[in-house]
């Protein structure tokens, strides 16, 4: 008889050890959705108190990025930064217009890579890839002690074919000619700075190096846009217009943290649609929105949402009109989209000035990037190729930093294939813009390379002329 009331509470006792511990369970649960809801939260802009009062249903509703529960939070972390640029975006376009009438004429970051040479695991006296590989360079091995004389000859008359049929050079210069011998017009001199030398980065491609930006250098002449698409194709969008587009853009940009390769291509598809359609003022910022789209579609890991674009806007546009012009646009460039631009070039060329440059290498970078960044604005310079503008972006950079002393050399000559004749128009209209400027209404670029992450380089002195000996070309 005793052993049942017994049992029973040892039923009871398991039974409230059993909920005891679906209860601690689902607490370390909520415990977890609620740090769940804050890391999107973080990047949707709820804040975490919301998410922890929150069901387990709307938990997950916040996780599915670009819902309509997500995005009114997600609208008021942008609304700080953007709604103001669509005003002055607004405000610029209507004032332009009014101008043109009275003449009669017209998402979550992305984390950053590791920087080179800093990934875990690796340090200095690791031995390289580079010296793996030139550890095999040797065809030659001692023969197997266990072969008769016999096999011996054998062994080594194959070894001996071998090296007649598949000579391996024991001479890095050699090699690297052989992969260079195809490049156009090299300049053979002792004091050029070979990049393949001092690069062991095997994410450059050092050995094809040579062929992919010969590649390039063709395809920037064939994807590139028309230089006078708004006198010939356009009738209601001036110069103006394009560069408060264009700078509202490079916020837009900042803001989301994308990467500069996103911005680049935004211009390009941009002005290449301008080329060939004729579109109203009042679509010129729906097709930025669209090609934006596009370009992070292409270079990021998470793209913003189109409802998160349309948001940027003021709703000017909604969903299925941003869908439309997408479709439009990639009809338009043909499915075209890789197309090299000025960063493609810049980040070669930078690495060939760094070799030879006395100074901090980050400094120039930062320069010829903000340089690059104001050539954009820039209508006029549209009849240039992306590549020119690149290397004449270095010569102004290196001319700001070091204005006494001579900003190209052989080994710039050399990697970019321009001598400093040919940048001198280019190069004087980036001065130009570089100290006067496009304008109070265009501060996006300015502003941003006026931080402390860039260096202030926006606020670096440049001297009022460059001296005419600079764009001598050395043969002369």
């Amino acid at each position: 008889m005793s052993s049942r009331p017994a049992g029973r509470r040892s039923s009871a006792s398991a039974t409230a050890e059993t909920a005891g511990a679906r209860v601690a369970k689902a607490a370390s649960l909520e415990s977890r959705r609620a740090a769940l809801g804050d890391l999107t939260n973080v990047v949707g802009g709820r804040s975490g108190a919301a998410d922890a009062k929150s069901s387990s249903s709307n938990s997950v509703a916040y996780v599915k990025k670009g819902s309509s529960a997500s995005l009114p939070n997600v609208n008021r972390k942008v609304a700080s930064a953007t709604k103001p640029t669509f005003d002055r975006f607004e405000r610029a376009i209507s004032h332009h217009g009014n101008a043109l009438k009275k003449e009669n004429v017209s998402r979550p970051s992305v984390p950053l890579l590791a920087p080179h040479g800093s990934w875990p695991g690796l340090s200095h006296d690791s031995v390289s890839m580079e010296d793996d590989m030139l550890t095999c360079n040797s065809v030659e091995s001692p023969g197997p002690p266990f072969l008769d004389n016999a096999a011996s000859s054998v062994a080594t008359s194959l070894r001996r074919c071998a090296n007649d049929k598949l000579p391996v050079s024991d001479n890095r210069d050699t090699t690297v000619s052989r992969w260079r011998k195809h490049c156009p017009t090299p300049i053979e001199n002792d004091n050029i700075f070979e990049i393949e030398m001092h690069c062991k980065d095997p994410e450059l491609c050092s050995t094809l190096a040579c062929d992919i930006y010969k590649h390039l250098r063709e395809a920037e002449a064939k994807k590139r846009p028309s230089p006078d698409f708004l006198e010939t194709t356009q009738k209601d969008i001036d110069t103006s217009m394009r560069a408060v587009l264009i700078d509202w853009l490079v916020e837009v940009t900042e803001e989301y943290r994308l990467v500069p390769e996103t911005l680049y291509l935004t211009v390009s598809y941009i002005d290449r649609y301008l080329s060939s359609k004729e579109i109203n003022r009042d679509k010129l910022q729906l097709l930025g929105i669209a090609c934006l789209l596009i370009a992070a579609k292409y270079e990021e890991i998470c793209p913003p949402q189109v409802e998160e674009l349309c948001y940027i806007t003021d709703n000017t546009y909604i969903k299925d009109e941003v869908l439309r012009m997408e479709a439009s646009i990639l009809g338009c460039l043909m499915f075209e989209m890789t197309a090299p631009t000025e960063k493609c070039f810049l980040r070669r060329f930078l690495h060939a000035a760094q070799l030879c440059h006395e100074g901090p290498a980050l400094h120039l970078e930062f320069l010829a990037s903000y340089i690059t960044e104001l050539s954009l604005l820039e209508y006029s310079l549209l009849c240039h190729v992306p590549s020119l503008i690149a290397a004449s972006s270095i010569f102004l950079a290196n001319f700001i930093l070091k204005p006494t002393k001579n900003p190209w050399n052989i080994t710039l000559s050399y990697h970019t294939q321009y001598k400093p004749s040919t940048l001198r128009d280019c190069v004087k209209v980036l001065h130009r813009l570089f100290r006067v400027g496009l304008g109070s209404n265009l501060p996006a670029i300015r502003e941003k390379y006026s931080q402390h992450k860039y260096k202030f380089v926006a606020k670096k002195y440049c001297r009022p002329s460059i001296p005419a000996d600079f764009f001598q070309d050395a043969s002369s």
